[in-house]
């Protein structure tokens, strides 16, 4: 079964992980990685690291994954390049601005939080930015 995920997973953390191995669990993973563009959009801000940064923590950490840098101009390219059998997001992503459920061309279910109060990406940003 070809699964798919799909994130910004900048600073990779523990929460990223669990997230990514659960989702291994379930078949041969496939990551799309959202480009710097794409989170500067999404998010009003830019990842902390680069997109080629990130992707290359990513191979390294899951050498048996399959991560890909999104597509900037269209948001489901990737996901009809991969065609999944099964899309999993994180306990609190939301789909992409002016994607719907009905737009996706497979079941998708959320995966729960690893200690959320502790590995949340925003929330280390934050503490990460305050002064000492």
């Amino acid at each position: 079964m070809r699964v798919l995920v799909c994130g910004t997973f900048d600073r990779l953390h523990p929460g990223h992980l669990f997230f990514l191995r659960e989702a291994r669990k379930r078949g041969e993973l496939f990551i799309i990685i959202a480009r710097d563009a794409t989170v500067q959009l999404v998010k009003g801000l830019l990842p902390q690291e680069t997109e080629d940064v990130r992707l290359a923590k990513l191979q390294k950490a899951l050498p048996h994954a399959r991560p890909l840098l999104g597509n900037p101009d269209d948001f489901l390219a990737s996901v009809r390049s991969v065609q999944p059998d099964l899309i999993l997001l994180g306990y609190d992503q939301h789909l992409p601005p002016g994607i719907h459920e009905v737009d996706l061309p497979c079941p998708f279910e959320r995966l729960p939080a690893f200690h959320p109060e502790k590995y949340k990406s925003s929330l280390r940003r934050c503490q990460q930015e305050k002064p000492s």
